[in-house]
């Protein structure tokens, strides 16, 4: 009998599987794929302003720590999966450079690099 799941481990198998839970089409794919990307890079950023200002959401250490979260500005990002649009969190001192989709980046080209770089950093 042929290895029929070309290669993917059991966790990605049952990935694929809750993917095609409701997807009726190739179209609806590649729509899932773009959000699950999406909210990826999201949660990276968030990560890394928890990284800049050194303390979680909602945790108490960041009362009057002189620096907190100041809201999110929506940005429009190319990927393989199209335009996603991603909200970037800010801080309310304008000092948080994110490193995953920089300031006036618009295409991800060049993602995989910077996350492996950032995961050679000890961010995870």
């Amino acid at each position: 009998m042929k290895n029929r799941n070309h290669g993917l481990s059991e966790k990605e198998m049952e990935l694929v599987q809750l993917l095609m839970a409701d997807c009726e089409s190739t179209g609806d794919i590649q729509a899932k794929l773009k959000r699950l990307f999406a909210g990826t890079i999201e949660q990276m950023l968030e990560a890394e302003i928890d990284e800049h200002l050194g303390y979680e959401k909602n945790s108490v250490a960041g009362n009057n720590s002189g620096n907190s979260r100041n809201g999110y500005v929506k940005k429009t990002i190319i990927s393989d999966y199209g335009e996603c649009e991603i909200s970037i969190p800010r801080d309310r001192n304008g000092e948080f450079e994110p490193k995953v989709i920089e300031k006036r980046q618009t295409r991800t080209d060049e993602i995989e690099q910077k996350i492996m770089a950032m995961y050679a950093k000890g961010m995870s």
